[in-house]
């Protein structure tokens, strides 16, 4: 494999002041960014990430080791700092409003829309449409769009991951219950059949069924795994009216309330339970999760189950954006430029299904995912990326996540009126979607 060094541009030390901080409208203040790469010498960069994981961090590293090593005139340093994901946008949206932006950042789909509109972050279009060798038109359209206006790209959508179904095949079978890659095979991979052997191994088991991860009765948007099926949503495509009424939400509001609190299918409010430390019978994830599983219980990975409405891909989708009021946003974005060319995205293709449609393969993919088979991650990644919907987004989405999470509390609960709470939702969230 060729030096990737070698076939691309050199970013000058001395660089237009030009490139000075936009109005961060998300943040409410102005970014002082100068953009000081000059001859005072190289530069730190830091990126903020939502990851703790030793060997997702190690790889970093490595890369952007060899970036420093490869240009020691523009960079001293490349530092991932990690901030928990429940805290990881308010930290970030602190830290734009301190003047304490990080060079890069990792920035989660709900929020694109936010954080482009924002005038935050930096049009890197032309850094990696200019680089040698990126070969930007590799990237899918379809990854690109939470991430544009106008002709600019604002961020690189690093991670396109479907989620999918993990399986505790042990506790399945110690249940009695059919192997759900076999239902996949014919057809009878459901919701509800998901629910009914989840219930059935729970009880076998005395540990849990079938859980959302992350959800934990707050991101109430990991959900949208589910409501796929059902060809729910939670406003319409426009983002101005509220849907949570509608009666396809309300059934699989339903349905969910019901897993929960009469078939025992889900775990209650305040049950933690870890499918990767053998807790559960089933959970509901992204694929990077893989690497937390151990040979101590047998797994399968499937897809997500059809609901009554057929079945709906769902992917989680993340960008890395280059601030404009940071010290260093065109440097900053060369190294990004750097950590998702051709090779490097392979390599972070381990962890991060890329956008590149040249590495959407089951062959490539398997190199990089040892403990998934190309079996699994043809059906589950390659076809899972196929036509899929992305989580919840809106403009608007940090208020929003709040005032719905405070109104679904209420349904919660085990004799909660299901209609009712949604309805009080959307009379709440409203003025937010007009806004």
């Amino acid at each position: 494999m060729s030096n990737p060094r070698s076939r691309r541009r050199r970013v000058p030390l001395a660089v237009s002041a030009g490139i000075a901080a936009t109005a961060l409208a998300l943040s409410g203040c102005s970014g002082s960014g100068t953009d000081a790469e000059s001859a005072d010498g190289p530069v730190d960069l830091r990126m903020t990430v939502w990851t703790a994981d030793e060997a997702q961090l190690a790889l970093f590293q490595e890369i952007a080791d060899a970036y420093v090593d490869e240009n020691p005139d523009l960079v001293s340093s490349v530092k991932f700092e990690p901030i928990p994901f429940e805290d990881y946008t308010t930290t970030l949206t602190t830290q734009l409003a301190g003047d304490n932006a990080p060079d890069l950042a990792w920035i989660l789909e709900s929020y694109a829309p936010e954080f482009v509109a924002s005038g935050a972050l930096t049009d890197i279009a032309p850094t990696l449409k200019d680089t040698d060798g990126y070969d930007y038109d590799d990237l899918m359209d379809s990854s690109l769009e939470l991430w544009q206006k106008d002709d600019g790209l604002y961020a690189y959508p690093f991670s396109n991951s479907p989620f999918a179904m993990f399986v505790n095949t042990d506790q399945l079978e110690a249940a009695g219950q059919p192997n759900p890659a076999d239902l996949v095979e014919s057809g009878d991979w459901t919701f509800d059949a998901a629910r009914d052997m989840s219930a059935a191994a729970a009880e076998t088991s005395g540990k849990e069924g079938l859980v959302v991860r992350d959800f934990d009765f707050k991101a109430w948007e990991v959900l949208a795994s589910v409501w796929g099926g059902w060809d729910a949503a939670p406003w319409s495509a426009d983002g101005q009216t509220c849907t949570f009424a509608d009666p396809a939400m309300t059934d699989v509001m339903t349905w969910i309330h019901d897993a929960i609190f009469e078939q025992g299918a889900m775990p209650k409010p305040g049950t933690t339970a870890d499918f990767f430390a053998g807790d559960a019978a089933m959970t509901i994830t992204q694929i990077s999760r893989a690497s937390s599983l151990d040979d101590s219980f047998g797994w399968d990975l499937v897809p997500l189950p059809a609901g009554p409405e057929g079945q709906q891909n769902v992917i989680g989708q993340a960008g890395i954006g280059v601030f404009a009021n940071a010290a260093h946003p065109t440097i900053a974005a060369d190294f990004l430029a750097y950590f998702t060319n051709p090779e490097n995205a392979e390599k972070l293709a381990t962890y991060f299904p890329p956008p590149r449609e040249s590495l959407l393969n089951a062959e490539t993919l398997a190199e990089a995912n040892p403990k998934l088979s190309e079996e699994q991650l043809q059906n589950v990644v390659v076809e899972g990326i196929k036509d899929a919907t992305t989580k919840p987004t809106h403009k608007n989405f940090a208020k929003l996540q709040d005032a719905v999470r405070q109104q679904l509390d209420d349904l919660w609960t085990a004799d909660a009126d299901v209609s009712s709470v949604l309805s009080d939702t959307c009379s709440a969230i409203e003025p937010l979607l007009e806004g």
